[in-house]
């Protein structure tokens, strides 16, 4: 059924039920996991954008902001990377073949030009919840994946999102496949 699932992770809580739904899945098809974690200011943690005023007039702040935000953005990236390695480890001891990646950019684009350079059948990734105008202003990483990609995608949902039907949950959907 499938062979190759992207897995779109972020370092929100819901990663956990996201990884735990595809290494479900993996498991069960016999499918290799791709683990991808995508540098963005998006994302709970990163060091803010920088703005910067006129060079001329704040050259010796410009250039500590600079140093400052480097050395922040190097540490998300260990962060990212040290994250995957231990879910890289875990689906492993499981039995699946996974690898993992890390891009920086904005999420719903490298996760389709993942999927598409990896050969992805299925993507699978959690949402946040946005809806309105608040999607509309900040955008929706799964929105933007689920009509660019160019293959099944699997949104998780959070289980503790309100009037979640136990039946509906995806891990019991996972579990009659």
């Amino acid at each position: 059924m499938f062979q190759n699932i992207l897995v779109a992770l972020d370092r929100s809580a819901a990663s956990t039920q996201v990884f735990d739904e595809a290494l479900h899945l993996a498991k069960k098809t016999g499918a290799d996991l791709m683990l991808l974690h995508v540098l963005s200011t998006e994302d709970d943690g990163s060091p803010d954008v920088l703005t910067f005023p006129p060079m001329h007039y704040y050259s010796s702040l410009m250039g500590a902001s600079l140093e400052k935000f480097r050395q922040q953005w190097e540490a998300v990236e260990a962060d990212g990377i040290e994250f995957l390695q231990m879910l890289t480890d875990e689906a492993t001891a499981a039995g699946v073949d996974t690898e993992f990646t890390q891009h920086a950019g904005s999420p719903g684009r490298v996760i389709c030009d993942v999927a598409d350079r990896w050969d992805a059948d299925l993507i699978v990734m959690g949402r946040r919840g946005l809806a309105g105008v608040r999607e509309a202003l900040v955008g929706s990483s799964s929105n933007y994946v689920m009509h660019r990609a160019g293959c099944s995608v699997l949104l998780v949902q959070p289980l503790d999102e309100p009037g979640l039907l136990p039946q509906l949950k995806t891990r019991e959907m996972a579990a009659k496949l």
